[in-house]
């Protein structure tokens, strides 16, 4: 029996297994590379991906190695005795291929798939074809189904209340960091808000990121419910609890290969929203051209399958189509949208409008949730915890909760200012591109990263006048963005 070890390489998110190609007791033949195996050991076991090596400097005869994923989730000491042997297909691979045929699945099916990948039994190669296939079709009770599945197969958090509010944004327009001003808003008026987010896997920040500027993230269930009992309410990383652990699978297939239909958008975010507790929710769908939802009429079918699937898991949900066709604030990436964020919160003369105007609606639409303030007055309720400071107030002690910073994240000190090429209005910004040209300055990873936006949509500009600068904190990053900024501003200018 081989002895395991760790070996210091990430593998996200497939569990992968190292093994000599000889010297170890088994035939090459028997265990091919990129074949499953199965690695058990008192009483646990993991499905693996093999991979063959021909030298001993990674693993020594009569050891297996264990990528960083398949060590954690095996959960054994290194060292351990392990049995290996060829892994089975899992059977809901069944399901999988009569979905790729057209067939409409059962409960029972969806949930046998997702079971599956939660489990890591499915490659990404198995995982894609599950969400191509889905993507050709899935009715709207498929849709529920797979929600309902993804919630049973994770942790879920409980709370003390009966009315636990939230707010979730689809996404896809930059600098939309209105969670961070909502949450301390509707912590001051009393409401009960644990906000779980996710960290930001293709724009330039999420709120989890962002938030990170001033506080700890990474808090644990019991963590939470501590700070949430005291403050009201919580802005931390979800990804530790292990929300819905089957929905970070399917994106980190689904994100490299462009996969984002509405279905699999409603089970992804409502799945998580009930893992969490939530109660009730705010949804914000941006509609724009370089948005998510580009027209009205996706947007209007997208809002009547989240209100289906809400319903039939017990949420009760308010969905506001707000414009999404430009950058919120003026800054894209952690720094810069966390400057943002306090300027809102401190009251600042010249904090984004925008930015401040979207918050203060969407929190107006959270505190409406609350049966002790009259119909109508959540709006009013929001500018005034906002105007007053008690929000500000709320947001400091809720960064004190958690654990400050510790580290100073700085704005990245290589910089470039982006021109207008001719004189005229601004008649567009390009959502995606900005978020790309964030991303290659090195958001949300080298938090000081993103871009300064110094022009909005209606505005007039001289030729050579800066529309935006980039900060990177190494130059190749700043040279990939320039590069991608100079094919393609962002800006049309009419």
């Amino acid at each position: 029996m081989p002895l395991i070890r760790q070996i210091p390489i990430d593998t996200y998110p497939e569990n992968t297994a190292y093994m000599l190609r000889s010297g170890n007791g088994y035939s090459a033949e028997q265990f091919r590379a990129l074949r499953k195996i199965r690695i058990a050991g008192n009483g646990r076991e993991i499905l693996a991906t093999l991979a063959l090596i021909d030298g001993t400097d990674i693993i020594a005869p009569g050891e297996i190695g264990l990528g960083e994923q398949a060590f954690r989730r095996l959960g054994l000491p290194e060292g351990s005795e392990v049995c290996i042997a060829q892994a089975r297909p899992p059977e809901s691979l069944e399901h999988v291929r009569r979905k790729i045929d057209g067939d409409t699945l059962t409960e029972s099916e969806l949930l046998a798939i997702i079971r599956d990948i939660s489990a890591h039994r499915y490659s990404p190669m198995e995982i894609g074809a599950f969400l191509v296939a889905c993507a050709g079709f899935m009715s709207t009770e498929e849709t529920l189904a797979v929600t309902r599945a993804m919630i049973g197969v994770g942790q879920r958090l409980n709370w003390d209340s009966d009315l636990v509010v939230d707010k979730h944004c689809i996404g896809g327009i930059p600098g939309n960091r209105t969670s961070m001003i909502v949450v301390p808003i509707v912590a001051a008026h009393g409401l009960l808000m644990p906000k779980t987010s996710s960290r930001a896997i293709t724009s330039p920040s999420g709120t989890a990121d962002t938030m990170e500027v001033f506080a700890n993230v990474d808090l644990t269930a019991d963590q939470m419910s501590d700070i949430a009992a005291r403050e009201h309410a919580i802005l931390a990383w979800g990804g530790k609890v292990q929300l819905s652990p089957a929905d970070d699978v399917l994106i980190s297939v689904e994100r490299p290969l462009r996969i984002d239909t509405q279905e699999q958008m409603v089970a992804s975010i409502l799945s998580k929203k009930a893992a969490a507790g939530s109660t009730h929710l705010v949804i914000d769908i941006p509609v724009g051209p370089s948005a998510k939802i580009r027209t009205h009429g996706d947007a209007v079918r997208l809002r009547k399958t989240f209100e289906y699937v809400a319903r039939h898991i017990g949420i009760e949900t308010r969905i506001l189509i707000t414009d999404g066709s430009q950058p919120v604030g003026r800054g894209i990436g952690p720094v810069l949208e966390a400057r943002d964020v306090m300027a809102v919160l401190r009251n600042e003369q010249d904090a984004p409008e925008d930015l401040r105007d979207r918050a203060l609606l969407l929190a107006g639409q959270v505190l409406e949730f609350d049966p002790e303030l009259e119909g109508g007055r959540g709006y009013a309720r929001a500018l005034e915890l906002l105007a007053s400071g008690k929000a500000l107030a709320a947001m400091e002690r809720l960064i004190e909760a958690q654990g400050r910073q510790r580290q100073e994240f700085a704005l990245g000190s290589q910089r470039q200012e982006i021109m207008a090429p001719a004189a005229g209005k601004v008649a567009s910004i390009d959502c995606e591109i900005m978020a790309r040209i964030a991303r290659l300055a090195g958001a949300p990873m080298d938090k000081g990263a993103g871009i300064d936006l110094f022009c909005k949509v209606g505005a007039q500009v001289r030729r050579g006048e800066s529309l935006y600068r980039i900060h990177a904190n190494s130059e190749a990053g700043l040279r990939f963005a320039c590069e991608l900024a100079a094919e393609h501003s962002g800006f049309a200018i009419e």
